[in-house]
């Protein structure tokens, strides 16, 4: 069914503790931080909104004394995005490279370190990262329509619907393809990363069909895992509910989910990742880039193009170089 080893991926998750807890404390904190910011809007709005002379003055502050709260969260997540990619991901990313490699890695709060200087040695700038991964991003949309779809994996006549609906899946499934780059990124030790974006993104469209299959497999496993943690959390949600009534038993159950969500970010997503990378390390073994596959994307997507413009730019882009090539 599937071609990663789900026992190997989560040795690799308890090696790299530190990064989960990392993670952990990251997203918690960012979505509690959304919480109390949109609350405290909201109340503050309320209360401002008493001396309107509408008798729906105060629900109304509130509505936008949430929104301004919920706002300003969302300009501090978008001003420290590129730390959380260049940190938190990436870190994490070069640490499992490693052990997918087979290589020793820090034990400890020296495993952050040590990834940081790994990822360092390939992009001297967090924003150098961001700019390779917005445009990864982009051009992965264009694969699944270059693949075929569904009728690469399903030709079934007359079912339109089932059609879309698994596109979709598909769709959904190429979550962590950028992520799969980024780690093929810092594995390959390139000196160009544009260029090296350029031929994984290269890569996985030319063994797209292997790569998708997986890709959905790991999909839904992780949405299965997601509904169960979510259930689970729901249970110490509802005891709160029945000794807490009133307001703070709404909150209780909001935190629950975030814990959820929490978990999921902090935990699954770095298992599919790994899972992921397995399968897409394994299948590009010796193999090249396909010229023909790359004037495909260049054709169907502009940010692939802007992609192989930065990377024929940088030093090393006018050639394929060492793509393909496995340690």
């Amino acid at each position: 069914m599937w071609d990663f080893e789900i026992g190997r991926s989560v040795s690799i998750m308890i090696r790299t503790w530190p990064f989960i807890v990392f993670r952990m404390i990251v997203y918690f904190g960012i979505t509690l931080a959304y919480i109390m910011a949109t609350g405290t809007g909201a109340s503050v709005g309320y209360g401002v909104g008493h001396i309107s002379t509408d008798p729906d003055g105060p629900l109304s502050f509130a509505l936008w004394g949430g929104v301004v709260g919920f706002g300003v969260v969302s300009i501090a997540v978008y001003w420290i995005r590129e730390y959380i990619l260049y940190v938190v991901k990436a870190g994490h990313i070069a640490v499992m490279v490693h052990l997918i490699d087979g290589r020793d890695v820090p034990d400890g709060q020296n495993q952050i370190a040590y990834a940081k200087q790994v990822v360092t040695e390939r992009f001297a700038e967090a924003n150098i990262l961001f700019v390779v991964d917005q445009l990864v991003k982009g051009a992965i949309r264009a694969i699944t329509g270059l693949l075929g779809g569904i009728a690469a994996f399903l030709p079934i006549p007359g079912l339109s619907g089932l059609v879309s609906f698994i596109n979709t899946v598909i769709r959904l499934s190429l979550t962590y393809v950028d992520e799969i780059i980024l780690g093929y990124n810092i594995r390959i030790n390139s000196s160009s990363p544009f260029e090296t974006a350029r031929q994984g993104v290269v890569l996985y469209a030319q063994n797209g069909k292997t790569m998708v299959k997986n890709a959905v497999w790991l999909a839904i496993i992780m949405w299965a895992v997601s509904f169960v943690i979510f259930l689970l959390m729901l249970a110490p949600a509802a005891a709160i509910l029945f000794m807490m009534p009133g307001q703070l038993a709404g909150w209780a159950f909001v935190l629950a989910i975030v814990f959820a969500w929490a978990f999921k970010a902090a935990f699954i997503e770095p298992f599919a990742i790994a899972c992921l990378m397995q399968v897409y390390f394994k299948t590009i073994a010796g193999q090249v880039p396909d010229p023909a596959w790359d004037a495909r994307l260049a054709e169907a997507s502009s940010k692939f193009r802007e992609l192989k413009d930065k990377a024929l730019a940088s030093f090393g882009g006018s050639r394929w170089g060492t793509a393909g090539a496995t340690r």
